[in-house]
């Protein structure tokens, strides 16, 4: 993470739950201060949660949050993109710099609503931004500077991983990174479920299902072996390891986790394509 505050002040169109996230995840990690964040929203609950979260302004409106802001971060469902894109793009300048989150949108349907020459990031975050250990990637559109997509790879940085890609590849972000924390707690959920059936409290078994997910992922992010060499170490000939992993198999874990990023990005595909 980067000890260096960012001076720039930061708008979210939408305060729902990545909007949270990853506000509270800016404050958390000192990149830049509560009093420079604001944020706006249909939903006046959502609003007073997250400045309840991170201490931000709650903006009378789209347009007074875009007239306080220098990055305007696009944190609304993807059918409302080009309802709140028109509301706004009469005030939004060439001193702008848009960062859509908005799944699926792509860069060249963001430009048609505001403008082909305005400076415009997309960006698929996770949730896991809210406790520093985000995976995200972004896609920079041909206006955006060599000082945006540093600030923006700055701002993800400390929250988690960060990868600029081609955007062509953000749809499979968000079938895996972007929708895989929910395949993650089912797994969570399910190991505990396993544990509790052979006699673990409950209680004891999601801890100990969650912190070995947590373990297991930061040995993969810290050994830089192969997952299938750290899972051969554990998996020692005739133990109880191997019997789990052949139960595993029988039941089509490894397919069905296969299918779930596959179905994800193309769902994610077909909303940019809606919206």
């Amino acid at each position: 993470m980067t000890s260096k505050p960012v001076k720039v002040r930061i708008g979210f169109l939408g305060a729902g739950r990545m909007a949270t996230a990853l506000a509270a995840g800016f404050v958390q990690s000192r990149i830049t201060t509560a009093d420079r964040i604001s944020a706006s929203d249909v939903s006046a609950e959502a609003l007073q949660k997250l400045c309840a979260e991170t201490a931000a302004r709650a903006a009378a409106s789209n347009v007074d949050l875009v007239d306080n802001a220098d990055v305007v971060f696009l944190a609304v469902k993807p059918q409302h993109v080009g309802d709140v894109l028109r509301e706004i793009r009469d005030v939004l300048t060439g001193s702008h710099l848009l960062v859509s989150i908005a799944a699926g949108v792509s860069l060249a349907s963001l430009a048609a609503e505001i403008g082909g020459d305005k400076r415009i990031i997309r960006v698929m975050p996770n949730t896991p931004c809210l406790v520093g250990a985000g995976a995200s990637a972004f896609a920079a559109g041909p206006h955006a500077t060599a000082a945006d997509v540093t600030l923006v790879q700055t701002l993800l940085s400390t929250v988690g991983l960060v990868f600029p890609l081609d955007e062509s590849l953000l749809d499979a972000v968000t079938g895996l990174s972007g929708s895989g924390p929910a395949y993650v707690f089912q797994i969570i959920e399910a190991l505990s479920d396993g544990g509790v059936r052979a006699g673990l409290p409950r209680q004891v078994a999601t801890q100990l299902a969650a912190q070995t997910l947590l373990g297991a992922a930061k040995m993969v992010l810290e050994s830089g072996e192969h997952p299938a060499a750290l899972k051969d170490a554990v998996a020692s000939p005739g133990g109880t390891t191997i019997a789990g992993l052949h139960a595993l198999e029988r039941g089509g874990l490894r397919a069905a986790l296969i299918d779930a990023v596959h179905a994800a990005t193309l769902r994610s595909a077909e909303l940019g394509r809606s919206s």
